[in-house]
C-alpha cells in the first residue's frame, strides 16, 4: 500500500508539472497599463540577447520611452529617487519588449534569475536599491513568484548617453 501511495503521488507531481498554467500576458500587461513596443536595435557590435541552454542573457537596457527617447539624468542631482524608480520601471517595459520579441511568448519565461541594475547617480546617493525596486516590482507584478530574482543595485558615475538606469538580466526558459 505504501509503494502504491508513493507511485500515485509521483504520478500526480509529474502530471501537474506537465500541465503548467499559461497566463494571458497581453491581458495582464493591459491591466497593468503597459504597452510593449518593438525593441530598439543594438547601437554597436553586440546582440540584445544570447541563449545558452535554458538561460537567456539580455544585454543592458536603458529607460527607453515609446517615442524612442530615453529618460536621462543623474539621480540625486537631476532626478529624485522616485523619478529613478519610474525610470527603472521603464527599463522593465523595454526588457519585456525584448523578451517578447526574442521568445514570441512570455509564457516561455520560467523564472527571472539575476538582475544587475546600474544607477547613474551622484557620489553621495545611497538609495540605488530603492531605484531598482521600480524594475523588481514590475517583474513581480507581471510574472508573480517567477519574477522574484537575485539582484545587484550599484551606483555609477555615468552611463551611456546619460541614461538614468541601465539593467541587464538573466532569465531561465521553459524547456
Amino acid at each position: 500500500m505504501k509503494k502504491l501511495l508513493i507511485l500515485f503521488i509521483t504520478f500526480l507531481c509529474i502530471t501537474s508539472a506537465s500541465f503548467a498554467q499559461t497566463i494571458d500576458f497581453d491581458k495582464k500587461l493591459k491591466e497593468l497599463g503597459i504597452e510593449l513596443s518593438a525593441p530598439s536595435k543594438p547601437v554597436a557590435n553586440y546582440v540584445k540577447a544570447v541563449r545558452t541552454g535554458n538561460l537567456l542573457f539580455l544585454s543592458g537596457h536603458g529607460p527607453q520611452k515609446a517615442d524612442g527617447s530615453n529618460i536621462t539624468g543623474k539621480v540625486g542631482k537631476d532626478l529624485s529617487a522616485e523619478q529613478g524608480y519610474a525610470a527603472a520601471k521603464q527599463v522593465g517595459v523595454s526588457i519585456l519588449s525584448t523578451l517578447k520579441a526574442e521568445l514570441g511568448d512570455l509564457n516561455k519565461v520560467k523564472r527571472v534569475v539575476k538582475v544587475l541594475g546600474m544607477v547613474n547617480c551622484t557620489d553621495d546617493f545611497v538609495d540605488q536599491p530603492k531605484v531598482m525596486n521600480g524594475f523588481s516590482d514590475l517583474m513581480v507584478a507581471v510574472f508573480g513568484e517567477k519574477g522574484k530574482h537575485a539582484r545587484s543595485a550599484v551606483g555609477m558615475n555615468s552611463l551611456p548617453s546619460n541614461i538614468t538606469v541601465e539593467i541587464e538580466i538573466v532569465v531561465e526558459l521553459e524547456n
